[in-house]
């Protein structure tokens, strides 16, 4: 369970209006438009909504989705939820601590990655936070 419980008028007097259309309402931005897409710099993905660390930049890895793409999460922080939108079931991932909608987790696609996972995240659901 979140331990970050808001009012959607609190979310939306902290996040941008793109921010909660993602996190709090599951929306998805355009493929390829994203900052962190093709971001390659040495630190921490933390949640926009909540400030909690999700993913390290050591896990993230280049898939030509058009989304920033990570092959595992830092433990505990980000928890997979059954997704039947779409006419199709797919692995939704959120944040653990706020329940901000993240993107979705793909297995079995053949990257050469330790855990044969991508992590296909949206950018506006992250804040990067450079290695001190």
């Amino acid at each position: 369970m979140s331990s970050v419980n808001k009012s959607d008028a609190e979310w939306r007097a902290t996040l941008s209006p793109e921010q909660f259309r993602i996190l709090r309402e599951k929306g998805t931005e355009a493929s390829g438009t994203g900052e962190y897409n093709k971001h390659s710099a040495q630190g921490v993905y933390t949640c926009a909504g909540c400030g909690v660390p999700l993913y390290k930049s050591t896990t993230k890895f280049n898939s030509g989705c058009g989304w920033p793409a990570f092959f595992d999460a830092i433990p505990g922080a980000v928890t997979r939820h059954e997704d039947k939108s779409l006419f199709t079931t797919r692995t939704e991932i959120v944040c653990t601590a706020c329940g901000g909608h993240l993107g979705h987790v793909f297995k079995g696609e053949g990257f050469p990655t330790p855990t044969d996972e991508r992590h296909c995240v949206n950018s506006v659901s992250l804040t990067f936070h450079d290695e001190k």
